[in-house]
C-alpha cells in the first residue's frame, strides 16, 4: 500500500511517497480503507522538528492521526458486523491507504454524512465542541477567536453562533475576514493590523468572556488582556510556532481561568462522544466543515506546502481512495 513517510526532520520535500506492506489487524482491532486523511499545523511542526519536548517522533515515521474510511478486515476478537462500515477514528499513522485502529475508538460516520466531510471532523470536530464545553461557553457570552478561518477555527466560529454567543473572529486578510463573517463572526478583526487589539475591544464591547486561542505566540499573548475579569482563556494553539506565554500570576489576579492543551485531550469514550455530536450537527446541515483543498496522498508533501503558507483557506485534507 501506499504512505506519505517523513524521511529525516527538515521542510515538506522531506514527506515522500513510500510503498509499505498492508498492516493485519490484530485482537481487537479493524483495518480501515482510508477514503481520506486530515491534516493539522501540528504535523507539519512535527515534520520540521519542533515539539520533540511532547512528541517523541523519530524518522522514517509515517504522520497523521484522523481519517474516514470503511472497515476492510476486522480482526480477532472484532464482530464481523464491522466489515463494511463507514467510520472515523484517531489512528497512529494516517497518511496511507489502509490504517489500523481499536474497535472501541471507531466513531460511525452517519450514512448521510460524506466521507470527505467526516474526515474534516475527526480532528476538529472533536476539539471544537470540546473546547466550547470546557470553557462554558453560553448565549451572551463575548467570544473572541484567533485563528478564525482555519479548520477548527471555522467551526468554533459556527458552534459559537449557535450558542448564542457574540462571536469577534480574528483572521488575515480581506478573503479569510469574509469567510467567518459568512459564517456567522458578529465582526471579524485583521490581526495584521497593529492596532488589532484595540479593535477587538471595541468589537467585544471592552472585553471577552472566552477567549480560543488557536494561534499562540505573541497574537495569543495579545489576547490576554483583551479577557473580561472573571473570563476564560484557551490557550490551546501554536501554529505560530509555540503555546501563547501568558503570565499565570496575571491571569490570577484578574480572575481568568486559564486552560492549555492538555485540557483538550480527551480519553476514548469522550471522543466518540464529541466527535458523534459534530457528526449528527453536520449531518443536520448545522455544521459545515470548510475544505480548502483536497490533495492525492501521493503528492502529501504539497498538501504541507500548502499548509505552511497559510495559502488555503480552511482545511487541507488527503485523499487517499480512488
Amino acid at each position: 500500500m501506499l504512505t506519505a513517510q517523513v524521511k529525516e526532520f527538515g521542510g515538506p520535500q522531506v514527506l515522500v511517497p513510500v510503498e509499505v506492506p498492508d498492516p493485519v489487524p490484530g485482537p481487537g482491532e479493524v483495518l480501515i480503507e482510508v477514503d481520506h486523511a486530515d491534516t493539522i499545523f501540528l504535523e507539519t511542526q512535527l515534520r520540521a522538528g519542533w515539539g520533540g519536548e511532547w512528541f517523541r517522533m523519530v524518522p522514517p515515521y509515517v504522520p497523521g492521526g484522523g481519517v474516514a474510511g470503511t472497515v476492510r478486515e476486522p480482526g480477532p476478537g472484532v464482530g464481523p458486523e464491522w466489515r463494511g462500515r463507514r467510520v472515523a477514528a484517531f489512528v497512529d499513522g494516517s497518511y496511507a491507504e489502509r490504517a489500523l485502529a481499536p474497535a472501541d475508538a471507531l466513531t460511525a460516520v452517519p450514512d448521510s454524512l460524506a466521507l470527505p466531510t467526516a474526515a474534516a471532523l475527526v480532528h476538529d470536530g472533536v476539539t471544537a465542541i470540546g473546547l466550547l464545553e470546557r470553557t462554558a461557553l453560553t448565549a451572551g457570552d463575548r467570544v473572541l477567536i484567533l485563528g478564525a478561518s482555519g479548520g477548527m477555527g471555522t467551526l468554533l466560529v459556527q458552534l459559537a453562533r449557535a450558542r448564542g454567543a457574540r462571536v469577534v473572529a480574528a483572521a488575515r486578510g480581506a478573503e479569510k475576514l469574509a469567510l467567518v463573517r459568512r459564517l456567522g463572526a458578529h465582526e471579524a478583526v485583521d490581526v495584521t493590523a497593529a492596532d488589532w487589539p484595540e479593535r477587538a475591544r471595541a468589537a467585544l464591547g471592552g472585553g471577552a468572556d472566552v477567549v480560543l486561542d488557536g494561534v499562540g505566540g505573541s497574537l495569543g499573548a495579545a489576547a490576554l488582556p483583551l479577557t473580561a475579569p472573571g473570563g476564560r482563556f484557551s490557550a490551546h494553539g501554536a501554529p505560530s510556532g509555540d503555546f501563547a506565554d501568558v503570565d499565570p500570576a496575571e491571569a490570577a489576579r484578574l480572575g481568568i481561568t486559564l486552560y492549555g492543551i492538555a485540557d483538550a485531550q480527551y480519553p476514548v469514550e469522550e471522543v466518540r462522544r464529541l466527535r458523534s455530536l459534530a457528526f449528527a450537527e453536520a449531518a443536520a446541515g448545522r455544521l459545515t466543515p470548510v475544505i480548502g483543498e483536497v490533495v492525492p496522498l501521493a503528492e502529501a508533501a504539497r498538501a504541507h506546502a500548502l499548509i505552511e503558507d497559510r495559502s488555503v483557506v480552511g482545511k487541507v485534507l488527503l485523499r487517499a481512495g480512488s
